[in-house]
């Protein structure tokens, strides 16, 4: 089949061309609109308790937002409770209140727990009756509406954080394109030595990516789909497009001194190009995984993700080989470098050191990846907030005012939505709410609460019930406000406000208790906030993330057992997959957790593991890293299928694979290192941890441990059941 494919394509070579540059053409318009059809964040799940909590708010409180905007006021000398101060902030966003989907603003003066403790500064909430990931398309119709004073005005919140988000991702996009193109065409300068055949592998990568991002914009308007698509789609793109046709090129080179053009071509597309379908089948199986999450930035990476495989493969398999149709011999023009066979027998010295010695190189070598891992052991999960932003981004700068003025804990308190048998004014019901706020104002993790009872120390529970016996009529403008946005008919909100960063062991705790707790009789509740959305996401991805995990596996080992025709094989394969990954994991605490190297690669330590990167990247990973080892056993089960000699096929298939195996992972780690200069952390994490990951899967696991392995198996490596081996013949190399 696959050689049929490359005959074709070389018969009809200029009508393939065509055909994919028309196709390259129609999606150009459509490039500079994806950045606005795609979504931000995606971090969040509707299925938890936190999100469920936030729907009853919002269905049964009138005057609940679900998101507001917090406006910092500060000035050199003002204060405050200065008339100045009051009347020029008042003044700032005199004109808001007018903006679509602004709600109202709670003032400073109206609240004094707004106020800093220190009089430092103050702030005023905008409401918002938009989701906060929805809210950030408003937030320029908010800005132009500040009008400018001697305050200094800062925004922070999750639609401000949003927003940015948006606007650092697309700027890091352009820069690691703008760092990765030049130095994957050094990499394949080197590799190749040719600028003929340097300039194919990134003709491929630059169409492969184009057309991703037209489908993708074409998919916005059927599915949302998360910013980050972009920078996986360029990734993976522009990684697994030139890793495929250096792959193709280089086998193509070597059959072209062995036939003529045409035939080169088709025995190219029917070795190389058969390992290039399998090792992508083995990549869109990997990011299928994704596809079980519900959560969007996870099933766009998904998306994203088999769009690339698709395409690249399909690029790899026709345009390639009618591009190495026209170019012919011309492929090696103009070229830069020239080599000997002495890169052959380089692999070939290292497969023999490496074999004679396997037990001396395989035990180092897992025991050094073992121990990269380790620091995986302290992993602490958490979902992504403003601090993942450089803090040189407006969102990032107001969240540290706030949080050095106000506390850790201010910014994002637990909601507690409380359900009450009869009315929220009832007597009973105010007397349980009562006793339940001061319950929860007692524990000394509590730096305050807010609710209807507890407005003011000095209101006692019986001026309460005689206040809310009628809500209508409450005579005070404040309490009445505060009670309409507080309550509904048989539920209320309680917000608590902690001392400690939702993220942290202190606030999970508190959350756990609360959750625990018997509020009173008639009452019943359920949590929000930020550390109620941490928690409830990071358990609901890891209960899903084992199934999506085996599935990946089995999968994989199904289609390497269809390829390699072996049993063993491909269970050492997923074995020495897994070893990249945990010493990947590893490196993913010990810098972006733990902080190490921090001011080198230009951020903010975390303190934490953003939840989905070992999902995503186990899912990336596992997929791209099988690209390796596809190509190199394809290249020994060729010589075993000819020779029958375990040790001749390992170090044939090394010495013919070694170079072009490391000249792809080379160019793969480029590419991804170049996103490691993303000021976004969380695309900065992902890039690093595919480096490292791709770097010591080809230096180490495929030139030493590989090796190592399958000499320590024997002839075990290419064992089948004899009941099989009929039915594998289908699939055998070459027919």
């Amino acid at each position: 089949m696959f050689e049929r494919i490359g005959q074709f394509s070389f018969r009809y070579r200029w009508w393939v061309l065509a055909g994919w540059l028309v196709a390259v053409l129609a999606a150009l318009p459509f490039l500079p609109r994806v950045t606005g059809a795609l979504e931000v964040g995606g971090f969040s799940s509707p299925h938890t308790e936190a999100a469920r909590t936030r729907e009853l708010l919002q269905q049964r409180i009138p005057g609940y937002s679900p998101s507001s905007i917090i406006v910092l006021f500060s000035h050199p000398t003002l204060r405050p409770t200065d008339p100045a101060f009051v009347q020029q902030a008042q003044e700032a966003l005199r004109a808001v209140p007018s903006v679509p989907h602004v709600t109202g603003i709670q003032w400073f003066t109206d609240n004094p727990t707004q106020i800093a403790p220190d009089g430092s500064l103050a702030y005023a909430l905008i409401e918002l009756d938009l989701q906060p990931e929805e809210a950030q398309r408003v937030l320029d119709e908010i800005q132009a509406a500040i009008q400018p004073t001697e305050l200094t005005i800062q925004l922070a919140g999750a639609p401000a954080f949003y927003a940015d988000l948006e606007r650092v991702t697309e700027r890091d996009l352009r820069r690691a394109e703008l760092i990765a193109f030049p130095f994957a065409l050094v990499a394949l300068l080197y590799v190749f030595g040719s600028a003929v055949a340097a300039a194919v592998p990134l003709f491929i990568g630059g169409v492969t990516v184009a057309l991703v991002l037209g489908i993708v914009y074409g998919l916005t308007h059927v599915t949302e789909l998360s910013i980050f698509t972009l920078n996986v789609a360029s990734l993976l793109g522009l990684g697994l497009s030139i890793d495929y046709s250096l792959f193709l090129v280089s086998r193509f080179r070597e059959e072209l001194d062995l036939s003529g053009l045409e035939d080169a071509v088709a025995r190219t597309t029917a070795t190389a190009g058969r390992a290039v379908f399998f090792s992508g089948l083995t990549v869109l199986i990997g990011l299928s995984g994704l596809g079980f999450f519900e959560f969007l930035f996870m099933r766009s990476v998904g998306i994203a993700g088999v769009l690339v495989v698709l395409v690249a493969v399909s690029a790899s398999l026709t345009l390639l080989p009618a591009l190495l149709g026209i170019l012919g011999r011309r492929i090696d023009a103009l070229r830069v470098i020239r080599r000997g066979t002495e890169t052959g027998r380089f692999w070939l010295r290292i497969s023999d050191f490496v074999m004679r010695r396997p037990w001396q190189i395989a035990i180092p070598v897992v025991t050094l990846l073992v121990v990269l891992g380790l620091p995986f052991r302290n992993v602490e999960l958490s979902s992504p907030d403003a601090t993942i932003l450089p803090t040189s981004t407006p969102s990032r700068q107001a969240l540290d005012t706030f949080r050095r003025a106000f506390g850790d804990g201010a910014l994002s308190p637990l909601v507690i939505a409380v359900e009450t048998e009869r009315p929220v004014n009832d007597p009973a019901t105010i007397a349980a709410l009562y006793e339940f706020t001061r319950r929860l104002a007692s524990d000394p993790r509590v730096t305050r609460v807010t609710s209807i009872v507890t407005i003011d120390p000095r209101i006692s529970l019986e001026q309460y019930q005689l206040l809310y016996a009628d809500p209508s009529r409450i005579p005070d403008p404040l309490l009445r406000r505060v009670y309409t946005q507080l309550a509904g008919d048989h539920l209320t909100a309680v917000y608590v406000y902690t001392d400690a960063l939702p993220a942290s062991d202190r606030a999970k705790q508190l959350l756990h208790d609360i959750r625990a707790m018997d509020p009173g009789p008639g009452l019943q509740l359920w949590v929000d906030g930020g550390t109620a959305e941490i928690v409830d996401v990071v358990n609901r991805m890891y209960s899903e993330f084992p199934w999506a995990a085996l599935t990946v596996v089995l999968a994989t080992y199904i289609v390497l057992f269809l390829l390699l025709q072996s049993v063993l094989l491909p269970l050492k394969a997923i074995v020495l997959n897994v070893l990249s990954l945990t010493a990947s994991y590893g490196a993913l605490v010990f810098v972006f957790q733990e902080g190490h190297f921090s001011s080198l690669l230009r951020f903010s330590p975390l303190g934490f593991t953003e939840a989905s990167l070992p999902i995503v990247m186990f899912c990336i990973l596992f997929g791209v890293s099988m690209d390796y080892e596809v190509f190199l056993l394809s290249r020994m089960r060729e010589v075993w299928d000819q020779t029958h000699d375990n040790r001749l096929a390992v170090a044939t298939g090394l010495a013919r694979s070694g170079r072009i195996i490391t000249g792809a992972a080379l160019i793969l780690v480029v590419v991804a290192a170049a996103f490691v200069t993303a000021d976004v952390v969380l695309i900065k994490a992902l890039g690093l941890g595919i480096a490292l990951a791709i770097a010591l899967d080809a230096s180490i696991v495929r030139t030493l441990l590989v090796p190592a392995t399958m000499r320590l198996l024997g002839q075990w490596n290419w064992w089948v059941p004899r009941r099989m081996e009929r039915a594998l013949e289908t699939v055998r190399m070459g027919h």
